[in-house]
């Protein structure tokens, strides 16, 4: 197997970086000062956005291991953009709320450029799995 860069070690870093402090600015000061209750799925957002800006300060230490919040999160705004945003865009109602979400979304595209597809490929397609007893 082959090695991660430095580089793209460093390169993995700045990204979990950029969650937590873009998560830090917009979600944290919500949780710690929200003053009435959430409605239910504004809740779950929040809480799930929180949670995982808190993890993503474990990949500033272990961005190889911490990989998988990555991976779920390239997932899920994937395919948010691609059944919810494009056919709406596709239609030219694309606008509001949605809109402005989809933007916020649009910062996965550098994630396929900063994930070491090599490292996922060999640890989590290739690699022999853990025993199941």
């Amino acid at each position: 197997m082959k090695e991660v860069s430095v580089i793209r070690l460093y390169l993995l870093r700045a990204l979990y970086l950029l969650v937590v402090v873009g998560l830090g600015l917009l979600i944290w000061p919500g949780v710690i000062h929200h003053d009435k209750p959430w409605e239910l799925m504004q809740g779950v957002v929040v809480c799930m956005l929180a949670a995982f800006s808190a993890l993503c300060v474990l990949g500033l230490r272990y961005p190889l291991q911490m990989l998988p919040l990555l991976l779920w999160e390239l997932t899920w705004k994937l395919i948010w953009l691609g059944t919810v945003a494009y056919p709406l865009w596709k239609t030219g109602s694309l606008a509001g709320a949605t809109l402005e979400n989809a933007i916020q979304c649009l910062v996965v595209l550098i994630f396929p450029f900063i994930i070491p597809w090599r490292y996922v490929y060999d640890h989590y397609l290739v690699k022999q799995a853990e025993r199941w007893r």
